[in-house]
């Protein structure tokens, strides 16, 4: 059985996307498809989409618009 609480998990891979993202964002705003950028952030598509749901009402630091939906959805991140 693991010690760590399953919402102290969800903050840490949120926080690693949150890192993630701001560091891309910080060279200009960024579009993007979960499944792109998950081996760079070792998370799942599905669980960059969900993350990126919450953080997009969460993170007063980035801009976050679900931009379009192709095969997956497209996002945009950029600096606040």
């Amino acid at each position: 059985m693991s010690a760590t609480a399953p919402s102290t998990q969800t903050e840490s891979k949120e926080d690693r996307l949150r890192s993630y993202l701001r560091s891309q964002a910080e060279q200009g705003e960024m579009y993007f498809k979960g499944k792109f950028i998950s081996e760079d952030v070792g998370l799942s598509p599905k669980e960059i989409g969900a993350l990126m749901v919450k953080l997009r009402d969460t993170a007063t630091d980035l801009e976050i618009e679900k931009w379009s939906y192709t095969s997956a959805t497209t996002w945009r991140v950029a600096l606040a």
